[in-house]
């Protein structure tokens, strides 16, 4: 990664279930130039790893706030991850 690079870990918690919240990550993300991964959690939350510019991840954790309409956020968690390797693009996952 470069020096404007970064990776995190997300965890949204809330409403953020079965109202389109990882399909509406993915598309933010992509719009924002970010790669990564997204899920959903057992216990009703999101996981996102997003890897990109600084600027577009401070954004898009922004938008976490948020979220979609449908969504109701009450907490947004982040931590620095370390990848071994840097996705090359935004999925879905399991």
């Amino acid at each position: 990664m470069s020096d404007h690079d970064k990776a995190v870990r997300v965890r949204i918690s809330g409403k953020v279930q079965g109202v389109g919240f990882r399909y509406w990550t993915r598309d933010e993300a992509v719009r924002l130039g970010l790669t990564g991964w997204v899920r959903n959690e057992e216990d009703g939350a999101v996981v996102a790893v997003i890897a990109g510019r600084d600027s577009a991840i401070s954004t898009i954790i922004e938008r976490f706030r948020r979220g979609p309409s449908g969504a109701s956020v009450s907490g947004v968690e982040t931590e620095a991850a370390q990848l071994e390797k840097i996705p090359t693009d935004f999925r879905i996952t399991r």
